[in-house]
């Protein structure tokens, strides 16, 4: 008989040892479950380090190729391709998005051709290629959305020709979804899947993304917004991802990730989509920094980071540290 006042029932049990907390866990996280996004650059060096993202670089085309290999052999199922687009190249239109000669449909030709087996993600929206840095077109300082979207139509098809897998529209302007699925549709690209950001904040912590894609002088301060979503607001989330769905997208994402766990926990309650979240370059720096000045212990706290996606209902994470977190698990 157990000594009045103590517990029969002791939740400790099943934490005693590393057997049995590993037989009874709710969630893992494995290789699969990992998206890794890479910056690509048209010149000849192979890496050129960001320093406001400790551990990446951008990648020549040769390097990338590699580098895609290296991800493809430890099990990760995709990557993400976001182009470093020289200054004179950039216009107020958006021109060279839609070039089918343009470093993004190289550098996805390039992939494509040396691995099968692993999915080449693309993200559609305008700021790598504009002159003032934004996602969409500008008349009169304002981002129209019309014009936008037929802007982007073009960029999804130049990329699905050049051998993407999963078109992203990433901009947040109304009505992208349906008329990116049409025009890939009209095109013969039935296959190619659609991942959109479909709850994307107007968040402070892209900053380091924008170092790295070299948007940042040319947004200048600016912000987005007009086209992306508040922080305070969580039932337009779900508005703007029923909206997706009613209109072709095949995923959802939440963007950040770790900000906006409570947003990622209702999409995948509500909908039962596949579902990711996006761990974002600020999140990921700042983990990065801590451990970096022995804080915190980084590589833990970054493991404890992803699987908090996972609780919260993410079907897989788009984060940096993908390929160094795909080699541990394997």
């Amino acid at each position: 008989m157990p000594k009045p006042g103590f517990p029969t029932t002791r939740m400790r049990r099943n934490r005693y040892d590393d057997w049995t907390r590993r037989l009874v866990a709710e969630n893992a996280l494995s290789a699969n479950d990992l998206i890794w996004p890479v910056f690509v650059h048209g010149g000849d060096e192979a890496r050129i380090e960001v320093p406001t993202l400790p551990g990446v670089s951008r990648l020549s085309i040769k390097e990338l190729v590699k580098n895609v290999g290296d991800a493809k052999s430890v099990g990760i199922p995709m990557v993400a391709v976001f182009p470093v687009v020289e200054p004179s190249l950039k216009t107020e239109d958006a021109e060279e998005a839609y070039n089918a000669d343009n470093l993004v449909c190289r550098a996805v030709a390039a992939v494509k051709e040396a691995h099968d087996g692993i999915g080449v993600m693309c993200d559609v929206a305008l700021d790598p290629f504009t002159s003032h840095g934004h996602d969409g077109l500008m008349r009169d300082g304002k981002i129209v959305n019309d014009e936008t979207v037929d802007v982007l139509c073009k960029q999804a098809v130049t990329q699905a020709k050049a051998g993407c897998d999963v078109i992203a529209p990433s901009d947040m302007m109304d009505g992208r979804v349906g008329a990116i699925r049409g025009a890939l549709d009209e095109e013969g690209f039935q296959h190619v899947r659609i991942m959109a950001y479909s709850a994307k904040y107007a968040s402070a912590l892209y900053g380091p993304f924008r170092d790295a894609v070299g948007s940042a002088p040319n947004l200048s301060g600016g912000d987005k917004k007009t086209y992306q979503m508040d922080p305070a607001n969580s039932d337009e989330a779900l508005r703007e991802v029923a909206l997706d769905i009613e209109e072709g997208a095949d995923m959802v994402m939440v963007k950040p990730g770790l900000f906006y766990l409570d947003i990622l926990r209702r999409v995948k309650e509500i909908f039962s989509m596949p579902t990711f979240a996006y761990q974002v370059s600020g999140e990921y720096a700042m983990l990065k920094v801590a451990g970096q000045q022995n804080l915190v212990d980084g590589e833990k706290v970054m493991d404890e980071a992803l699987i908090a996606c996972k609780r919260a209902g993410a079907n897989g994470i788009l984060t940096y540290a993908a390929l160094e977190t795909a080699k541990k698990l394997t």
